[in-house]
């Protein structure tokens, strides 16, 4: 068979091409305007609730003026990694503030947070470890158990005799590492922390904690997942995005001192990408601060959540609750998904269709984000238009 059959034979392919024949095709809108609330898209308003933008940073005039001061000083980027030219002072400062913000010793930046997890997992696992990954932890996970050679074992979602069965078969003696998503990204729900760590502890194996979506939502003053839990000493390595809570591009790994130490002279990822910009650590460094200046914020995002949560259980809408957020709205088929998620684009609100192979056919879901910059007249708003597209029947043709 060719090479390029699969583009227009594949499954997936497949998929795409009837999404744009029955107009009901969900990605690339345009957004020509800040991330924020209510935004400009493909020329008409828009109320956002697709927008990992938990914190409402990205809109906050002194996180601005931090990235447009960073590129006064430092100019548009660094033209190399951070292992040989690429290392500014502004870098080990962010480092140093994230790990002292967090509890952690040390933190290492990367380029973005998809690399943060392949520069980990492949620098830190091999050939003769095991990884034991929870299915529904997010893609970069996946792709860096496959840089790293070992022995990847998945985990019943959230199963925790699923884990301890597994675990069991293990050699004790064996290198082994508990992967987990700290809030899971399509369904807003927690990890079981407390359990994962007590396994760990049990088996002799590491904890690392995806916090990407914990990081400014949960915890004391947003500080995360692992604080949440009141355990920060007890996992291993948490990766954090900057895309999310602090408005910007890039990722960290928070860790002790002597498994960054070693992760950063022996992980490729991060050896041979050029570091993040001067600006978008700029303004990461500004988010945080902004955080750390108003601890109440990640509690006024619950609040807002909730708020929300409310308004659609009280307008008959099946969702998933969970202390997040992530607020997932049931539409169960593929094709009804997308065309939900178009008729809710053209009456002005914008979510995120989540549809195989993302999740299983008969289970897809409208997932819907929160930030803590949304007022309750806009949550009605999108309220209201949710539930009057949701009493509509589908005409995929339409």
């Amino acid at each position: 068979m060719d090479l390029f059959q699969k583009c227009i034979s594949d499954p997936n392919a497949e998929r795409l091409h009837m999404a744009r024949d029955l107009n009901v095709y969900p990605y690339f809108h345009v957004l020509e305007s800040r991330q924020a609330p209510v935004v400009q898209m493909e020329g008409h308003r828009v109320i956002m609730l697709g927008s990992n933008n938990y914190l409402g940073f990205t809109e906050d005039p002194e996180v601005i003026a931090a990235g447009h001061a960073a590129l006064d000083k430092y100019g548009t980027g660094v033209s190399g990694s951070r292992f040989l030219n690429g290392t500014l002072d502004l870098h080990l400062q962010l480092e140093k503030e994230l790990a002292e913000f967090t509890g952690y010793e040390d933190c290492m930046t990367c380029s973005t947070g998809f690399q943060t997890n392949l520069a980990i997992i492949s620098a830190i696992c091999g050939k003769d470890d095991y990884i034991l990954n929870d299915r529904e932890n997010h893609a970069s996970i996946y792709d860096a158990c496959r840089l790293s050679f070992a022995k990847v074992m998945r985990y019943r979602h959230s199963n925790m005799e699923d884990l301890e069965r597994i675990l069991q078969s293990i050699p004790r003696a064996s290198g082994k590492l508990i992967v987990t998503d700290g809030v899971f990204s399509m369904r807003g729900d927690i990890c079981k922390l407390p359990e994962i760590v007590e396994l760990a502890q049990k088996y002799n194996a590491r904890v690392m904690v995806d916090d990407a979506h914990g990081f400014g939502v949960l915890g004391p003053g947003g500080r995360g997942t692992a604080a949440h839990f009141g355990l920060t000493d007890k996992v291993d390595i948490t990766m954090l995005t900057f895309s999310k809570s602090l408005a910007s591009i890039g990722g960290c790994m928070l860790t002790s001192h002597k498994v960054a130490d070693w992760i950063r002279h022996v992980s490729r990822p991060f050896i041979f990408s050029a570091s993040i910009t001067p600006s978008s650590a700029g303004t990461a460094m500004a988010a945080l601060h902004r955080l750390i200046e108003d601890p109440e914020r990640p509690a006024r995002l619950m609040n807002i959540a909730h708020y929300f949560q409310q308004g659609l259980i009280r307008a008959g809408i099946r969702i998933i609750e969970a202390p997040t957020p992530i607020v997932p709205i049931f539409t169960y088929e593929t094709m009804d998904t997308l065309w939900y998620g178009k008729k809710m684009f053209e009456e002005g609100v914008y979510v995120n269709p989540v549809i195989t192979p993302a999740c299983v056919e008969g289970e897809c879901l409208l997932r819907t984000t929160l930030m803590a910059t949304h007022t309750e007249p806009v949550i009605d708003e999108a309220v209201d238009i949710i539930a009057r597209v949701l009493r509509q029947k589908p005409d995929h043709k339409g």
